[in-house]
């Protein structure tokens, strides 16, 4: 069986370790604890493409980490992103560059990425301009996801705020951006994460506010020419649920059949199949015990479920059927401050 360790990241208020690394049992779908790293406010981590090096989000900027055999971390340096604090980042399919997106601000950065992990220069800042319809959440930009496509041509920012996406070209000599297109959603439905699926041919966009996934193929036709077509509209939640309720984590299972969605107010996990046209089959949307479950996601096998629970300060854990649609708590949940969100990650 393969071995994995899982990264959760936290937020830091009077705790000062933002990364808790935990090896993961496959056979009973729960964590123990393995190590904890300091770092401020760790609102979101990724993984380069070579699985060599992670990457957090920190206070005004990130910090790098070599990953040991074992899964723990060994860091490598901080870098400024000359902005507020960033809430995603992701880097280019051939690990060259990293891009953080600013919530706050509404800022796009690019950074170098140098070949021993480190982040290195700013080579490019975008500030998002515009005005929204809605006070403050929908009233100016707010960048929540930064994530390239597969062929590693386009760069894809959700803006939040103004209820869009923009699509940028990457120079992969000078990583400068050029805005190509923009993917336009209803108003005040406020895109939020975006995932393709394994051989880059569809989009799936979350919808914060109107708790949807708009489901897209995408074609490049040529330079600066992405072709991005809508072909579904599926819902989050069931045809019953609580008011008030936010669209919130977006996770692909790690062989390419699920999509893992979570709902804030309702507290539910979806669990969508992928058919072999991209479009979205809607198998369950249940309770995960626990109060904003702000990331979710499978464990690598399928069988197992895990929620990071942000305002109720714990992990839950639930053992899943997929013929049955149903999941089953599957012990205790387990304390941790803030989390955000989570990687799986194989390990030696």
């Amino acid at each position: 069986m393969k071995k994995y360790v899982a990264y959760v990241s936290s937020y830091t208020q009077g705790n000062k370790y933002g990364i808790s690394i935990y090896d993961v049992d496959m056979k009973n779908g729960r964590f123990t604890e393995k190590d904890r790293v300091i770092v401020s406010n760790s609102s979101y981590m990724t993984i380069s493409h070579n699985r060599s090096f992670l990457y957090s989000i920190t206070d005004l900027g990130i910090e790098s980490y070599k990953i040991k055999d074992d899964g723990t971390l060994t860091h490598l340096n901080f870098q400024s992103i000359n902005g507020m604090r960033g809430c995603y980042l992701s880097t280019s399919y051939d690990d060259k560059f990293i891009m953080v997106a600013g919530y706050h601000d509404g800022k796009i950065t690019v950074l170098k990425l140098k070949e021993n992990g480190e982040v290195g220069a700013i080579t490019d800042e975008i500030y998002l301009k515009g005005m929204g319809s809605v006070a403050d959440r929908n009233f100016h930009p707010h960048v929540n996801c930064v994530k390239m496509t597969r062929d590693d041509e386009y760069l894809l920012a959700a803006d939040l705020g103004m209820d869009h996406v923009n699509v940028y070209s990457l120079d992969h000599k000078t990583g400068k951006l050029h805005l190509v297109d923009i993917i336009r959603s209803e108003q005040e439905s406020a895109p939020r994460h975006i995932k393709f699926s394994k051989d880059g041919k569809v989009l799936y966009i979350i919808h914060e506010l109107k708790n949807y996934i708009d489901v897209y193929t995408y074609k490049n036709l040529g330079p600066n020419n992405p072709e991005f077509e809508k072909i579904q509209n599926i819902s989050t939640l069931n045809d019953y649920h609580t008011s008030g309720t936010a669209a919130s984590a977006l996770n692909i299972s790690e062989d390419f059949k699920y999509i893992v969605a979570s709902n804030a107010g309702d507290n539910s996990v979806t669990l969508f199949k992928i058919l072999p046209d991209g479009k979205l089959d809607k198998l369950f949307c249940l309770p995960i015990s626990g109060e904003y479950p702000k990331d979710a996601a499978l464990f690598p096998d399928n069988k197992h479920l895990v929620s990071c629970n942000h305002e109720s300060d714990t992990l839950t854990f639930f053992t899943v059927n997929v013929e049955d649609k149903t999941i089953v708590m599957n012990g205790p949940e387990m304390k941790i401050e803030k989390p955000n969100c989570i990687i799986f990650h194989e390990i030696l």
